[in-house]
């Protein structure tokens, strides 16, 4: 004679209580891949920033506010290692405007003297904007990087349309947890060939080809989103599946289990 199936006995067995940790932890991983990753303004070389050298860095903006656009960016250079050949490459959507300060110590590049440097570079938008959801990058082309650290801390301010301003200006101690607004910090390595890149010339060809690349992910002309956009979306897409099938089959065993365990009961 078969037993009459009761949902609340099945329910409280050990092998749902098993399969609710399981589920638990694998929905647990499902929103922390689909949170969003190092959500703060960072820098990145195209390739590699050699010190002595020249490279193109990209400064990524993501937007942090589902209600709100970024329409402005302040990028400030550091002042204990001023870069002298500082440009911006053209961004669609925005007006980039590049402001210089006396040096207090003249550097000396190529044999001629350099009384002053790039402090700042903003970007405003003119057109553009950052909406909620989006990212967008701001390459520069800087030389000659320094010999003399490891690397660079570039303090920068983002400007929202709501008139909010969130300032990426707090520089990580070592051994400490990365503070809640850090400054974006680009790491240097060590010179390759004489140790000053293209530094004979003045710019660094393969910097220039680099920013050709970088063109191709800066922005759309009509809001000045990035098309790279769609592939960070695409690979969080693929993580975020993979983390359901994991949840599907788990939830698949344990209920083979349970079938089973009726049965053998039955």
């Amino acid at each position: 004679m078969f037993r009459a199936f009761s949902p609340s006995s099945s329910f409280g067995s050990p092998a749902v209580a098993r399969l609710s940790v399981v589920g638990g932890v694998a929905v647990s991983a499902l929103f922390l891949l689909a949170g969003p990753a190092s959500a703060h303004v960072s820098v990145q070389p195209q390739g590699e920033a050699a010190k002595g050298g020249y490279a193109v860095i990209n400064f990524k903006v993501p937007n942090e506010r589902d209600d709100a656009s970024t329409t402005k960016v302040e990028v400030s250079l550091p002042a204990d290692h001023p870069l002298a050949s500082v440009m911006p490459q053209p961004v669609p959507g925005w007006k980039a405007s590049v402001a210089k300060e006396k040096l207090a110590k003249p550097l000396t590049m190529h044999g001629n003297t350099i009384t002053e440097a790039v402090s700042k570079v903003t970007w405003t938008s003119d057109g553009g904007k950052i909406g909620p959801g989006e990212f967008q990058q701001f390459p520069l082309s800087v030389g000659q990087l320094p010999e003399d650290t490891d690397q660079l801390v570039f303090k920068a301010l983002q400007t929202y349309d709501n008139k909010e301003v969130v300032r990426w200006i707090e520089e990580t101690k070592e051994g400490a947890e990365e503070p809640e607004s850090p400054a974006p910090v680009l790491k240097l390595t060590a010179a390759t060939g004489d140790g000053h890149g293209a530094a004979g010339s003045g710019h660094d060809d393969s910097a220039s080809d680099t920013a050709d690349k970088a063109a191709a992910t800066t922005g759309d002309p009509k809001n000045g989103a990035t098309t790279t956009a769609s592939a960070d979306s695409s690979d969080t897409t693929a993580r975020v599946l993979g983390v359901v099938g994991i949840v599907v089959g788990a939830a698949g065993v344990a209920f083979g289990v349970l079938a089973g365990r009726r049965r053998t009961t039955a």
